[in-house]
């Protein structure tokens, strides 16, 4: 086969040589034959790819073909169900409340309600009248160590740092919560002058890099973090202890995006790949965690302070409650991430295989709280794919107060789902740092995009609500949701996922489920007794 095209071209080769004597167009007809001849020559002598030296030429179209999938796959092939990470139908609904667009559908559902796993939301017969209730509910976040308490939106901005997305995405996801009342989550990226600019309401988090807020060796920095946290656009402070993205690992900056101005902003050197460390130095045990909350809570003025987790295993979240008892500090409020990713670059296995996926997670966490005695002082978030009013719904229903979006803000924002967030040419100018893409999202324009997303996903939330018969998003519980658990049965989420007593974890005799989790929790440490016991015979053996 190789032989047989060197051959060709080289015939076609010297024919257009001769011909370009009598005739002048074959001379383009030269030009290109001889291109090709160089490509196929060097296909041929080269030893990196087998199908090229073996196929000439030829073996280029797959990998031609193979950079054209996704797009043929997205907008040619998949249906509106069908897609991943996120389908059409609901990647259509932002674009739709984003534009203030018709957003009702014809014909009925597209869904298989059939199937096993499909999810609905029970509606009443004592309905109430939409317009006799509060379209814009509050949530108040602060206990009683908190002197600045905040009055938090259903539905705000997850985190998403600058460095990720472009100044311009920066600029328009602040305007547009500045407009609408709801805050803006800056990631783990440090406080930005984009972030600032417009004045919207900022929950600065405070990832294990301290970026922003650290010493020349990357130790937290409490001189530095108390200048900028007592800002007036800084309402709440957040601190990440992991991520659904990548649970455990840190997160990444690719060199391509660590431009001189993310590098200042962030006390790093400009042009590297930037890893922050997986865990926290600033403290090595449930205990001393909530001693920096405190320590946090103090320097930023008394304005309410959290964490940020995906759930790992269960018996350090349980570590946490017994360090609040124990030590009679909480978190203002906890922010539960999913185990299924999110916007950033992430290994592979992270993203599918490691965390609690959020649901399970947040079930999880709430009865902890309620198990321990601390519900009430404590808000739970819930964050991770949260897109539709309906997902809002269910994720208040399994015990969150409020939550959070970023991939549903980023497709307000433009986002056509092109899975290119981690190479820095991203098509829409959101997620890179490439000033010639970054300078086509227009902020004046995608600010009312995610100003009108926000606001029609809260009211559709409000008007769930209405049908329910509840007032409030806080009368919403795990009785009001339905699963189909296979062809035959459905069950209720309080089925699925069943409530525990107001203190049960305290008991001598706590669930069954959660005793063994329980018991190997120790306030004064986040790996669990089996673990060190573990860990202590390894180091007193002598093979």
């Amino acid at each position: 086969m190789r032989n047989t095209i060197l051959a060709t071209l080289m015939v076609v080769l010297i024919g257009n040589a001769i011909a370009g004597f009598f005739w002048a167009p074959a001379w383009w007809f030269l030009l290109f034959s001889g291109a090709l001849l160089l490509f196929a020559l060097h296909d041929s002598f080269q030893s990196k790819h087998a199908i090229l030296r073996n196929f000439p030429l030829i073996g280029r179209i797959r990998w031609t073909v193979e950079s054209l999938r996704p797009y043929v796959q997205q907008y040619l092939i998949e249906s509106d169900t069908g897609g991943a990470p996120i389908n059409r139908m609901f990647r259509s609904i932002v674009y739709q409340r984003a534009k203030n667009s018709r957003e009702t559908v014809p014909f009925g559902t597209q869904l298989d309600t059939n199937r096993t796993g499909y999810e609905w939301i029970g509606h009443s017969l004592s309905a109430m009248d939409l317009k006799e209730m509060n379209q814009d509910p509050r949530i108040v976040i602060g206990g009683p160590d908190c002197k600045q308490p905040y009055q938090a939106s259903l539905l705000n901005i997850s985190a998403m740092s600058f460095g990720s997305l472009s100044k311009n995405a920066i600029l328009a996801l602040n305007r547009g919560a500045a407009k609408g009342g709801f805050y803006h989550n800056t990631g783990e990226g440090g406080l930005s002058p984009y972030h600032l600019k417009y004045g919207g309401d900022l929950v600065w988090q405070i990832g294990t890099g301290y970026f922003g807020c650290r010493t020349a060796d990357g130790a937290f920095d409490p001189d530095e973090f108390a200048n900028k946290a007592r800002q007036d656009p800084v309402k709440m402070i957040e601190v990440k202890l992991s991520q659904g993205a990548k649970p455990g690992h840190g997160g990444i900056l690719p060199a391509n995006k660590n431009t001189p101005e993310i590098a200042a902003i962030r006390g790093v050197e400009a042009g590297t790949q930037v890893d922050s460390p997986p865990r926290h130095s600033a403290f090595s045990t449930p205990l001393e965690m909530l001693d920096f909350i405190a320590r946090l809570r103090e320097l930023s003025g008394g304005k309410p302070v959290g964490i940020k987790l995906a759930i790992g295993r269960k018996s350090e979240f349980i570590a946490i409650c017994k360090a609040m008892k124990q030590s009679g500090i909480f978190p203002d409020f906890i922010t539960v991430d999913g185990g299924e990713g999110g916007t950033g670059a992430a290994p592979l296995e992270y993203t599918n295989s490691i965390g609690f996926p959020l649901r399970d997670a947040l079930a999880f966490v709430d009865d902890c709280l309620v198990g321990f005695g601390l519900r009430d002082c404590v808000k739970v978030i819930a964050s991770g794919k949260i897109i539709s009013a309906f997902q809002v719904v269910k994720n208040i229903a399994l015990g969150a107060d409020l939550c959070n979006s970023a991939r549903g803000m980023m497709l307000a924002l433009g986002c056509v789902q092109s899975l290119s967030c981690n190479t820095n040419r991203c098509p829409t100018g959101v997620a890179t740092q490439d000033p010639k893409l970054a300078n086509g999202l227009s902020v004046e324009d995608k600010y009312l995009r995610v100003y009108r997303f926000h606001k029609k996903t809260v009211q559709a939330v409000m008007d769930i609500l209405s049908s329910t018969g509840h007032r409030s998003p806080g009368d919403l519980n795990r009785t009001d949701i339905f699963r189909r658990v296979d062809q035959h049965t459905v069950r209720r989420y309080d089925e699925i996922y069943p409530l525990v007593k107001t203190g049960a974890f305290t008991s001598d005799t706590p669930p069954e489920s959660y005793a063994l989790h329980i018991k190997e929790a120790s306030a004064d440490s986040f790996m669990p007794s089996s673990q060190l016991s573990r860990i202590e015979t390894e180091t007193k053996s002598v093979c």
